[in-house]
Order: structure tokens, then sequence, then C-alpha cells
């Protein structure tokens, strides 16, 4: 990764008589230039300190009423899984995976004033390796039942299950477009249910000033994404397919908007012996 650092060390804003005396054109009035240097004053953007995080959103703004959301999709679960049950619990790799980003989180900006997982065991299990005391379960922030939507997706449309990743990239936008239509039958819960326990959770956490850590899943971080950036149910399932385990995603709830910060980062895998952690699955 390139270093940037060093290019805005010394980078300047061009005040008004710079613009003018470059075009040669008339200097403005010393009463209109210095008017004028209130708006567009000189100003240095001093280097980053080394391993430095992004400052937290209040601070950003000068105002403590807003708020910034971290979402973490958990470690890698058990990829070998065909039911719900047998896939909530992480690997080796899973465990690896948020210990290394605990320890990214420890070294640049670890403060967070709550920290929030659903009910599932990969998900708080995620949380507690990555060296965070949990504040609140809430089952909002469980995963889609991937497994028996693919069930049904399969028994009422002959559609089958995937083998492989290359497969499953195909499957899942089918699993969420016959489920947003309402095409699957007797599954554990509607497309517009799990919407509103996503977009309710969310909404709460906007409203608590400070940094909010949500431990949670890949389908959960996708409906996030999708309410932030009003996408449609197709674009929600191409950014689920990219969410990669133990990723981080922040929003800033500001000005009365959701917006979105960052996606899918993993600074805590960018290094070459670690090619091998960067997962879907």
């Amino acid at each position: 990764m390139v270093n940037h650092a060093n290019d805005f060390q010394s980078l300047t804003i061009p005040t008004p008589a710079r613009i003018f005396a470059a075009s040669g054109q008339v200097p403005v009035s010393d009463r209109q230039h210095q008017a004028a240097g209130n708006i567009f004053r000189r100003r240095t953007f001093p280097r980053a300190a080394q391993g430095a995080n992004v400052p937290p959103i209040h601070e950003q703004q000068g105002n403590s009423d807003v708020a910034e959301i971290i979402l973490v999709r958990h470690g890698q679960a058990n990829a070998q899984a065909t039911d719900e049950a047998s896939y909530d619990r992480l690997s080796d790799l899973g465990r690896q995976q948020a210990d290394w980003l605990g320890v990214h989180m420890r070294t640049t900006n670890p403060h967070f004033d709550r920290v929030l997982t659903g009910t599932l065991s990969r998900q708080a299990d995620t949380a507690r390796g990555m060296g965070y005391e949990i504040t609140t379960q809430d089952p909002r922030l469980n995963e889609l039942s991937y497994f028996s939507l693919a069930h049904a997706l399969e028994d009422q449309h002959g559609i089958p299950a995937p083998r492989d990743a290359t497969e499953f990239a195909t499957h899942l936008p089918q699993v969420i477009d016959h489920w947003t239509r309402n095409r699957l039958e007797g599954v554990p819960e509607r497309f517009d249910a799990f919407t509103d326990r996503i977009t309710a959770a969310l909404d709460e956490a906007c409203h608590m000033p400070g940094r909010t850590l949500i431990v949670t899943s890949g389908g959960v971080i996708g409906m996030a994404l999708r309410h932030t950036l009003g996408l449609e149910n197709g674009g929600m399932a191409k950014i689920m397919l990219q969410i990669m385990n133990s990723s981080v995603h922040r929003l800033e709830y500001v000005h009365d908007m959701l917006m979105l910060g960052a996606f899918n980062a993993t600074p805590h895998l960018d290094s070459p012996d670690r090619a091998h952690a960067r997962t879907f699955v």
C-alpha cells in the first residue's frame, strides 16, 4: 500500500490574493481581501501520526450529538456446514481473524462506548476474541436463515444448493430475489420482517452518541448498507457476496443522515503472510 501521508504534510489552499496574482487580474482591496481571507484562509494539513486511525466522527464535526457505528462481520465459521446450527461456530482461522482484528483495533482506535452482537455464537465469540466485553446481545442482529431459504428454493423451484464458491456467487442472488418477492413458502422469516428488524436496530444505534461496535453477519451488514445507500435488492446481494470474514465497515450518522464511511476493510489481513486468511465463507 502506498503511503501518501507526506503528500499532505504541507498542502495549502491558496487565498484569493494568490489566485488573482497568478491570473494577472487587479487584486482586491485590503478590506475585500480581509473578508475573503476569513472564508478562504490558508490551511495546512499536518502529517498523520504513524498508525493513526480516522478520528471519531464527533471529533471531526465538533458535535457530540452524532454517532459512529463500526460493523464487523464475524470470523470464518464452519464452511462445511449444511444447516444453521452446525454453521454457527468459528473455525480455527475464524478465531485467529478475530484476534488479529482485536490487536489492530487496540493499537489504533480501541475505545467504544458500547459493543453489540446478535445472539449467535459466531458473533459473540468474534467480539470476545477481539478482546471486547459485550454490552448487549440483540437478536435483531442475527443473520438471515440462509440454509432454510436455500432448501425452500430447491424444494419449491428446483434450484439446487451450491457445491462450491462459484455456484454460491450465482445462488445467493437467486435466494435473495425469490425471498424479496415472497416466492419462498414456509421459511422462518419473511424478507420484510428481516428488513424491519435490521433497520430498527440500526436506527436505534444512530441515536446513541459516540462509537458503537456491532459484531454481526454478512446479511445484516448487507441490509445495513442497503438501508444506508438506498440499494435495490439485487445490489444488496452483490454487496453481501463481497463482505469478507472479520471485515470492518464504518457508518456515520450526522446532520440527520446515515452515511457510509468505509466498506469491507481488512487492515489486519493486509500483510502478505496473511493472504490465506482473506476469506468470504
